[in-house]
């Protein structure tokens, strides 16, 4: 687009004004509309591209040194040249510094304002220029970012694939867990991209298991209240190892997936619905795929047992709401999952 293609406003009160400088820049290529008043300057502001504004300072009712914050506002890549009397240079001065492009004097020097104006839109594209420029650095910037960070996560993933193949308890579990969680997810009506983000926070939730001593892992037994604060630091641990990683949905959802939703898990600070949905979806897939495996301490439980146990606790280690989501993904009714037997919740690991 050549700039003699383009639209300017000429704002001023008196009409043979407009006209004249109307008749100089159309004349040179340039389409020209009219305003008398603020009114009129919005409202063609608003229906039309408009590349340059010529305000007159002073104007009845709101002046042009009122509209120009206004005006550079709302459309910033709008230029603007403020026109003045000779009288009232510091004022144009000013304008200048509150954003205008230029300063044409009254009575007006018809080839000075056309120079002003060719001088305005140059500028006006060059930026334009520059900022299309930055944008598309930017794109690809982000788009090689992501690139890498999807390289990381493929590689922490298949770390916590060959973790879980040494260990003939655990091996698969994360892929489990992501399965179940997605399939709740889905039943829930997740966005596209909550449902990705939940794929990786479900993959990842255990990755701070590497820093966590195996045979305590592998106890035969019941572990004791140390073992199991051991065992727990791989949320925290998890946490710091992905951070640089992933977005922050991703990271609250592997920080408290243990959280109990009402409030009962080891140091947790947060409550119900205050946690995050993806942590509360995890919390009943880890513990689905825990109960349906073989375990040092127990074997496997039967699916009948395992929702008896997931349904008594709904409202207490579960959010209810989840539950039922995940009783209609395994295909049975939840009609008991919005009461919960009394009794003091599980704990699933």
């Amino acid at each position: 687009m050549t700039h003699q293609q383009e639209t300017l406003l000429i704002v001023d009160d008196e009409a043979g004004i407009r006209r004249l400088l109307r008749q100089k820049l159309s004349g040179e290529g340039y389409q020209c509309k009219e305003a008398s008043n603020s009114e009129q300057i919005l409202n063609t502001l608003e229906t039309d591209s408009i590349a340059l504004v010529i305000l007159d300072i002073r104007m009845p009712g709101r002046s042009g040194i009122e509209l120009l914050p206004q005006i550079k506002s709302g459309y910033p890549d709008t230029s603007v040249i403020m026109a003045t009397a000779v009288n009232e240079i510091n004022t144009a001065v000013q304008c200048l510094k509150q954003g205008a492009d230029d300063y044409i004097c009254k009575p007006f020097n018809l080839e000075e304002l056309s120079l002003a104006v060719k001088r305005a839109l140059e500028k006006r594209h060059l930026l334009l220029e520059i900022r299309e420029y930055q944008q598309y650095l930017e794109e690809r910037i982000e788009e090689q970012t992501g690139q890498l960070r999807k390289l990381f996560l493929s590689a922490i993933e298949a770390l916590v694939s060959a973790l879980e193949a040494k260990d003939e308890y655990t091996g698969g579990h994360s892929r489990r867990v992501t399965d179940i969680a997605l399939a709740i997810g889905n039943e829930l009506g997740l966005s596209a991209r909550d449902m990705e983000n939940l794929r990786w926070g479900s993959l990842l939730h255990d990755i701070g298991k590497v820093a966590a001593d195996p045979a305590i892992q592998n106890k035969p037994g019941k572990l004791t209240r140390e073992e199991y604060e051991h065992i727990m630091t791989h949320v925290p641990v998890g946490v710091e190892i992905v951070r640089p990683l992933v977005n922050e949905q991703i990271t609250q959802m592997i920080e408290h997936h243990h959280d109990h939703y009402n409030g009962g898990g080891l140091h947790q600070l947060i409550v119900g619905d205050d946690i995050p949905l993806g942590a509360r979806i995890l919390a009943i897939a880890d513990a689905f795929d825990a109960m349906i495996s073989d375990r040092p301490y127990r074997s496997a439980m039967s699916m009948t047992q395992i929702v008896e146990e997931i349904k008594r606790c709904a409202g207490t280690q579960f959010d209810p709401i989840v539950v039922a989501a995940f009783l209609n993904t395994v295909g049975l009714t939840n009609t008991e999952a919005q009461s919960p037997e009394n009794g003091a919740p599980g704990t699933h690991l």
